[in-house]
């Protein structure tokens, strides 16, 4: 028997082998033990889910047909999942029609084999996504690296993937801005921010740096920034775009409002919407109070300023108040 041929490694790479039945899986799992791989087993969709979700292997090889969640509905969640889309799939099948092998690349699939299964051909295959994948990987890393640094410095990273608009990574502090402001959870992107992106993608494709968006929670701003593609997938249909997020405060900005005229801080928060533009109505609602309420808190700020309208008080408000 020619001996098989294989990636050099300089460090075990991690293959997951998914299939029902163990007596497919024997003769390519020796061979890639014997080459150098990890290898790891998975005998149903459910199993290989999880072992993939827990281990992140480098390549998987899944069957296609299996009872319970076959291989492409296995394939779907891993892409689904932000921690294992990266996970080069290779379908292994005895499926040779077209419209099975379009499915299979439809669910995620990288590659494909057929069976029954030749150790050579699958780890020949395996080699060039191998390749692809520590290339992606690496990038992953340097690109880690500094959207950590980033979040240590008030900043908050995401990617968002242009081809379907998933949210594919985010840093802890970006998780809880997201949820705060937006309410949404991966891989969700929020509806405004991804229409901020899709609109704006000619200018930073051309590298003109697009206008922000800002988003408003109350006197909590959150303004998102777009950085740069991250990497352009192979079919050539965009890659992951990074964005910045911060977020900013008004809250000195009562105080000093408070301070200057002598306010209290519920007076403060409302000639603070007044000068945002915002009328009773819509103060009300922010501060959970009613039209009437509001009413009564501007007479006595319109008082305490020395003016009649709520146009003179805001004007007043933005002359004195450095951040308005």
């Amino acid at each position: 028997m020619a001996p098989t041929t294989a990636l050099p490694l300089t460090d075990a790479l991690v293959v997951l082998i998914v299939d029902d039945v163990p007596d497919n899986v024997a003769p390519l799992h020796d061979a890639l033990d014997e080459a150098g791989y990890t290898v790891l087993v998975a005998l149903d969709g459910e199993s290989a889910i999880r072992r993939a979700t827990q281990a992140l292997p480098d390549v998987v090889l899944l069957d296609a047909v299996m009872p319970g969640i076959d291989g492409f509905e296995v394939a779907r969640r891993l892409k689904a999942q932000p921690t294992t889309a990266h996970i080069p799939i290779i379908f292994m099948t005895g499926l040779t029609d077209t419209e099975h092998l379009v499915a299979a690349l439809d669910a995620g699939g990288a590659d494909y084999v057929t069976k029954p299964i030749k150790p050579r051909e699958v780890m020949a295959r395996m080699g060039v996504h191998l390749r692809t994948a520590r290339h992606v990987r690496q990038g992953a890393v340097e690109q880690g690296q500094a959207r950590n640094a980033l979040d240590a410095f008030g900043y908050a990273t995401i990617t968002v993937r242009e081809r379907d608009g998933r949210l594919m990574w985010q840093t802890p502090l970006a998780r809880d801005l997201l949820r705060r402001h937006c309410g949404t959870e991966a891989p969700a992107t929020p509806a405004a921010v991804l229409q901020w992106l899709r609109r704006h993608l000619g200018d930073a494709r051309e590298l003109r740096e697009p206008p922000r968006l800002t988003l408003e929670s109350g006197p909590l701003r959150l303004t998102f920034r777009l950085h740069q593609c991250v990497g352009d997938e192979p079919n050539g249909e965009g890659g992951d775009w990074l964005i910045v997020m911060q977020e900013t405060s008004d809250t000195s900005v009562f105080s000093a409002l408070a301070a200057a005229f002598g306010l209290t801080a519920r007076e403060a928060e409302v000639l603070y919407w007044v000068v945002k533009g915002k009328i009773n109505r819509d103060i009300g609602d922010i501060l959970g109070s009613s039209p009437a309420t509001v009413k009564k808190h501007l007479e006595r700020i319109h008082a305490k300023l020395g003016v009649e309208t709520r146009t003179a008080a805001a004007a007043m408000a933005i002359s004195r108040v450095q951040g308005l």
